[in-house]
């Protein structure tokens, strides 16, 4: 890989590994976009799984009292139903549509955060296990096309109000199952090229480094500001990918 491609994608891991540990998620989702732009999309992807399941495994101990075990399994199960949906549609899948798909979801997150924020509405929904495995299944479709587990299960668990250190606990837990499961699924099935596991392991340092700093910047924020922080960064990641998609689509 190239300097200046290799220098985008560690800029981004950085920000991205702060993003999580600032506020408990958003490593794929502010990735995702951002890597597609430096590299193709199954390098791209491929990378994110790989970097998203380390920093996973390595928060996950401190958060395992917070975890809701039933939710944990029902999602996990879901997942397992649609991911081989969306590693199928990404064997299919055009790049553009790729980005296209990546920056709407994205942009669609982000407005549901700052619509949760501001309005302070009422839950919308009311926690059911079928609505468990749904969202779940949703997010392994997602893992499986974009690497972004996190969207759909963030949106259901803001629609029905879930507890917000549940939810931290709980997510994170489910990223380190749905990116080791469609790591192993690519491992098998398809392989994971060399080029794949040296650059992850090249972006391994800044992600920490970003991983540190977060810790400290979250310590220090209210949760007024990091909500603020999240909304602002993803709402701008997911519309310029989009963007940039279209762009391309156009000319």
């Amino acid at each position: 890989m190239a300097l200046a491609p290799w220098l985008g994608m560690a800029a981004t891991s950085f920000f991205a590994a702060m993003l999580l540990t600032t506020n408990g998620f958003g490593f794929a989702v502010l990735a995702v976009p951002f890597f597609l732009l430096f590299a193709p999309p199954d390098e791209a992807i491929q990378v994110t799984i790989i970097l998203s399941l380390a920093i996973s495994v390595t928060v996950l101990p401190g958060l395992r009292r917070g975890i809701e075990w039933p939710l944990l399994a029902r999602l996990t199960i879901g997942s397992l139903v649609g991911l081989p949906l969306g590693l199928a549609a990404f064997a299919h899948a055009e790049p553009l549509i790729v980005r296209g798909v990546a920056g709407a979801v994205i942009a669609m997150f982000a407005a549901a955060q700052a619509y949760n924020r501001y309005h302070q509405r009422p839950p919308s929904l009311a926690m059911h296990p079928v609505g468990d495995l749904v969202a779940g299944a949703a997010a392994g479709a997602a893992t499986g096309l974009v690497g972004m587990p996190g969207p759909p299960v963030v949106i259901y668990l803001i629609m029905v109000g879930a507890p917000a250190q549940m939810s931290r606990s709980t997510l994170i837990a489910f990223f380190a199952m749905i990116f080791g499961a469609t790591l192993a699924a690519d491992a098998a099935f398809q392989g994971v090229p060399g080029v794949d596991w040296l650059i992850a392991a090249s972006l391994m340092p800044p992600t920490a480094l970003g991983a540190w700093m977060g810790t400290r910047i979250g310590n220090r924020l209210d949760d007024n500001a990091a909500a603020i922080l999240a909304i602002v960064v993803l709402g701008a990641a997911g519309l310029y990918t989009l963007a940039a998609a279209m762009r391309a689509a156009l000319w």
